[in-house]
């Protein structure tokens, strides 16, 4: 049975365009304002929306992600938010794909089976899980398996080919290629290693292959759909809402607008 996940990513590839995934954390600026933000999201464009499971030390991420997460926990948020939150957005707009990206530790403690079956019952369509290795994660895997999720690994441009092959053939749905190396966050431009990688992991796999890692611009949204399967955007969302501050109803136009632009972008992909 084809996921929710993999049916919308092959219903763009049949449009003859990239993805567009958003992310943000839950409970950022605060529980039900994250739900409006993502909801926004979709509205704006997005195909497939990653919500983010606030995290005390997200090594992964670069400052505006980390700041965003501290104000979700400052503000008490728990893995039953992260749950709401889906559910809620899932069932505003079934369309979507709503994902959860969370470091494995929260899941480990929730337990495993436990975050599966709660995470399919509000309406998740899967997991990223980026630093999981694969060598352990066949119990997790089991588990998504059973409650249909898909398990997205994420692989960078130092990741060696026959590594790639290991980490694609363990995950499902699509494949994450961080465009740069280091940690997330908007850049200028694209990092120049993301079209390389792209092509060594194609060469490998046969699940859609995702670009994140730096997109802010509609400008590069279309320069990376020109090569990748799916742009993932996050920390340019979170940047909108930080500079909205006490605004609500302008932080969520803000995001909504730049998932529009975005969603140009992927449709005017640059060849």
């Amino acid at each position: 049975m084809t996921s929710k996940l993999s049916s919308i990513l092959a219903a763009t590839k049949a449009e003859g365009r990239a993805a567009l995934i958003g992310y943000l954390p839950a409970g950022f600026p605060t529980v039900d304002g994250g739900i409006r933000a993502a909801n926004a999201l979709i509205e704006g464009g997005c195909d497939v929306v990653e919500v983010g499971l606030p995290h005390s030390d997200p090594v992964l991420d670069g400052p505006t992600i980390q700041t965003a997460d501290d104000i979700a926990l400052r503000g008490g948020v728990r893995i039953k938010d992260v749950l709401r939150t889906v559910q809620e957005v899932a069932g505003t707009h079934p369309a979507a794909a709503v994902l959860v990206m969370t470091y494995w530790n929260p899941v480990d403690q929730y337990g495993i089976a436990r975050f599966a079956a709660d995470l399919a019952a509000a309406g998740g369509a899967g997991v990223i899980l980026p630093d999981l290795p694969v060598e352990e994660s066949a119990q997790w895997r089991a588990a998504a398996a059973e409650h249909g999720l898909d398990t997205v690994f994420v692989v960078a441009p130092s990741s060696k080919d026959p590594r790639l092959a290991e980490v694609t053939a363990a995950g499902s749905g699509f494949v994450y290629a961080a465009a740069v190396m280091g940690v997330t966050g908007s850049r200028a431009q694209v990092g120049e290693l993301a079209e390389d990688l792209v092509a060594r992991t194609r060469a490998v796999t046969e699940l859609p292959v995702c670009v994140g890692l730096g997109v802010s611009t509609g400008a590069q949204a279309a320069q990376v759909a020109g090569f990748a399967d799916g742009v993932i955007v996050g920390s340019a969302f979170v940047q909108r809402i930080l500079d909205a501050g006490a605004d609500e109803a302008a932080g969520l136009a803000a995001v909504r607008a730049l998932a529009g632009e975005l969603a140009k972008g992927v449709r005017a992909r640059l060849n």
